[in-house]
């Protein structure tokens, strides 16, 4: 089987999420071509595999900078969009898998064009809400629901993908005309959460199926370290750790720095990982700030060594993080929102109210004191996330949709 994969990068969730998969269907004897722009986080390194870049470094800037200047997201990019095309053409794949589609490295138009032309069967992996809307790729913060009629008078046009005017409503509208009316596509998507979002989109007529995004149970296990000793914590001081790589309202740092100044300084340590220096401005001194880990292994050390892992997000697809910290041990508290409390089980985490600092207080203080959760619940609910069990699933999917 040929399967052709398109992404807005090669790195990050997405990034690695689209390369495993490619990976895995090369063990079982099937061509991939992988494609995807050259951004600032794969500009001057390259992953183990090679891929088609979509473009040039500078012309997806120039890209960026019409859509920010028009509002007009994803209608440039005509000359390499058509330069892909024809190579996809010459690859002749049985089964097209979408990916992020937003970052104005392609022109949705002639993409969604030749797809309908040629009635590529389609697999489209929706890793946030951007396909559905007319601009934004998360609202639950602005409890907007627009959407499900017509996005217009957007409050968050300013926000990512930023653009100087509101250009919500043609843009709902041209995604509409777009994405719908392809015969053989089926959406995907990372959790159920997303999945009834979907259901009440104009992308609702396509089949929809739950893909559970996965993790590398070889890298993410009970990993022993001194880090502890590293960081002079002591021992009868319990450690809660958040991650994330983007801190801000949307994962929750201002609740981190206000349980700063609840909990009990002599008995709980935060540590978060992903800051920078913008963040370390924010925080009082007693978090200890990691900037970043030097593999994935050290990050593995850190889940390991924590009592208890905090995930104050606000908006979440669904939260691979919750599912690393299982599966090093590691209990988990989240708010309820999107995908982030289908990751664990009673068993392995609890889940408390949206936005209720409160409730996340008094969860932290229990689950520390009484230790309800043990570490082998939370390594036997992480593997069914297992990343191989995952690829396999888009494998039997492939054979379905194009119809082998």
């Amino acid at each position: 089987m040929k399967v052709a994969m398109i992404n807005g990068g090669v790195f990050g969730s997405t990034g690695k999420i689209m390369l495993g998969i490619a990976d895995s269907l090369e063990k079982f004897g099937n061509q991939v071509f992988c494609a995807a722009p050259i951004t600032v986080t794969n500009k001057d390194r390259e992953p183990q595999r090679e891929y088609y870049k979509i473009g040039t470094f500078f012309s997806r800037r120039i890209n960026v900078l019409l859509s920010r200047m028009s509002g007009a997201s994803n209608c440039y990019a005509q000359c390499s969009t058509k330069k892909l095309l024809k190579n996809l053409a010459a690859f002749q794949p049985d089964v097209l898998h979408l990916h992020n589609l937003h970052g104005d490295y392609i022109n949705l138009p002639l993409l969604f064009k030749y797809i309908k032309k040629y009635n590529v069967p389609v697999v489209w992996t929706l890793h946030d809400c951007w396909d559905f809307t007319g601009h934004c790729p998360h609202f639950t913060i602005e409890k907007c629901e627009k959407w499900k009629e017509y996005c217009f008078k957007c409050p968050q046009y300013r926000s990512y993908p930023k653009s100087l005017f509101d250009n919500s409503k043609k843009m709902f509208r041209l995604k509409k005309k777009w994405f719908t009316g392809v015969k053989n596509l089926t959406i995907v998507t990372p959790s159920q959460w997303l999945a009834d979002l979907v259901k009440q989109s104009f992308l609702k007529d396509y089949p929809i199926k739950v893909i559970h995004n996965g993790i590398d149970l070889t890298v993410f296990k009970p990993t022993p370290s001194d880090f502890r000793k590293k960081y002079g914590i002591p021992e009868n001081k319990f450690i809660l750790l958040g991650v994330a790589f983007g801190w801000g309202k949307r994962k929750g740092l201002d609740v981190f720095i206000e349980l700063a100044h609840r909990l009990n300084k002599e008995k709980f340590q935060i540590v978060l990982v992903g800051t920078d220096n913008n963040v370390d401005k924010q925080l009082p001194q007693e978090i200890i700030s990691i900037h970043r880990t030097q593999n994935q292994e050290e990050l593995a050390e850190i889940y390991s060594a924590a009592d208890l892992f905090v995930n104050p997000t606000r908006e979440e697809v669904l939260g691979l993080v919750n599912i690393e910290a299982n599966a090093c041990g590691t209990p988990v508290v989240t708010f309820r929102t999107g995908g982030s409390p289908e990751c664990i089980s009673e068993k392995t985490g609890s889940v408390t109210g949206y936005n209720d600092i409160d409730a996340m207080q008094k969860e932290i203080e229990r689950i520390c004191e009484t230790k309800p959760f043990s570490k082998e619940d939370c390594i036997t609910r992480a593997k069914e996330f297992d990343e191989n069990v995952r690829f396999k699933e888009y494998l039997e999917l492939y054979k379905t949709v194009n119809g082998k």
